[in-house]
């Protein structure tokens, strides 16, 4: 059972995020006292990562989890490279292998969190993607 504030180290977030994510739901929590507690199962429903196979280290398969953060960042623009990183994951864009991928962003503190978890080759062609966007001045037109 992992505290709010483990949970927020281990994703990146803000304690005050991870609480939200419990109060809407999005997170399952048992609250004991004036304290939620979070299962490993419930932090991988949130993550979207599978469970590990049974088989052991031979057949084993490499899963890479990412978390990218990108300051300065208004809704208008959060919401640009939100979309043109998913749709370039859903075009296969991403390279080999399952990927997904799960975008925060908080406005009060003008940051974006883009988290990304899947086979290592597919998770490194999706952060190549974001860099790509990031360089070629996406954010720089609006609010970003």
């Amino acid at each position: 059972m992992y505290s709010v504030e483990e949970v927020a180290d281990l994703l990146g977030l803000h304690v005050r995020t991870v609480r939200g994510y419990i109060r809407a739901g999005r997170l399952e929590a048992v609250r004991i006292g004036k304290q939620y507690r979070i299962s490993a199962a419930a932090l991988e429903a949130l993550t979207g990562r599978p469970r590990p196979a049974q088989d052991g280290p031979a057949g084993g398969r490499a899963e890479a989890s990412s978390i990218v953060q990108v300051d300065g960042v208004g809704r208008t623009a959060a919401d640009r490279l939100a979309t043109v990183v998913l749709a370039g994951v859903s075009t296969g864009r991403g390279g080999g292998g399952a990927v997904r991928v799960q975008t925060v962003h908080d406005e009060e503190r003008g940051r974006m969190k883009i988290v990304v978890l899947g086979g290592v080759a597919a998770t490194a062609e999706v952060l190549r993607l974001i860099d790509a966007v990031l360089d070629g001045g996406i954010l720089e037109d609006g609010d970003g």
